[in-house]
């Protein structure tokens, strides 16, 4: 018999997602999860890419008494809706993060809200934090600079000659809101169509807006995380000091215990019947349970 109940909403035209809920409903707390970067869907998967990640933590948690609300980003809807990618800002998904919170409070079923963003969603969660009433922020393998930072260390990896024109590339859409001035090899990034993109993701800097919430705050990270570094988490700490920091050993980003090498970590992103990290759930149900 399954420990949980699930049931598909529709919050707006925008935004479809699953309400996970222990067997027992009365006055629980709630979990909202906002999912990372690219087409990645309410389970916390892309095309090509099944692990089933947020999924599993929904489920656990109501095994834990906790429901959890997850959602497919608003990305999935563009071509139905009609909305072009040049017309894409990054607000509209904090938006849309602050018209679930505005839904399920009006519910009063829930005895608390609490967000909890992975990667990108983790700054869409502190910038819908900052201005609608929720009692936690739980950032997962959140970033501790700004995107444009974050890209042009990344490049850097690669090539020094790509990372100074990704610099100078980002350097000329925030002082004329839009760049010519880049590789090929870049084209993903700075398509003239993804730029009113880019440049309303990189004003924010999720430290600086972490630091403005004054809500209980859970920092959580893996040390086998290969798309964001554990600095990224002492950064956000650095910035909320009352904020619980967990670093879990061998953790991957997607939530899972590595043992091996690189191949291993690689190969967990297409392995949905691998085990949550131990660890995880522990840390947030003890959060969730700790707020008054």
């Amino acid at each position: 018999m399954d420990s949980f109940n699930e049931i598909n909403l529709s919050i707006d035209q925008y935004t479809d997602g699953t309400l996970t809920l222990p067997p027992d409903t009365l006055n629980v707390p709630l979990v909202i999860f906002i999912q990372g970067s690219g087409p990645t869907n309410r389970d916390g998967n892309q095309p090509m890419m099944k692990n089933d990640g947020v999924m599993k933590i929904s489920r656990e948690l109501a095994q834990e008494g906790i429901a959890s609300f997850r959602f497919d980003k608003r990305i999935f809807k563009m071509e139905k809706l009609r909305i072009r990618e040049q017309d894409l800002r990054f607000e509209h998904f904090a938006e849309d993060v602050r018209n679930i919170i505005k839904y399920f409070r009006e519910q009063e079923n829930f005895s608390k809200i609490i967000l909890a963003g992975h990667s990108e969603g983790s700054l869409i969660g502190i910038l819908a934090a900052g201005e609608t009433q929720v009692d936690g922020f739980i950032s997962l393998a959140g970033a501790g600079k700004p995107i444009d930072e974050i890209i042009v260390a990344q490049i850097a990896k690669q090539s020094a000659s790509l990372s100074e024109n990704a610099q100078q590339a980002f350097d000329e859409i925030k002082s004329q809101g839009s760049t010519t001035n880049y590789s090929p090899y870049l084209e993903s990034i700075f398509r003239p169509s993804v730029q009113p993109y880019m440049a309303s993701w990189m004003k924010y800097d999720p430290a600086v807006e972490l630091a403005k919430l004054d809500i209980p705050v859970l920092i959580v990270n893996g040390s086998f995380d290969l798309q964001v570094d554990v600095e990224d988490a002492k950064i956000l700490k650095e910035a909320k000091p009352a904020a619980q920091l967990v670093i879990l050993d061998q953790m991957n980003h997607i939530f899972r215990k590595i043992e091996g090498e690189s191949l291993e970590n690689t190969k967990a992103y297409n392995e949905p019947a691998r085990p949550l990290h131990p660890e995880l759930l522990p840390a947030i149900v003890g959060f969730i349970q700790a707020i008054e």
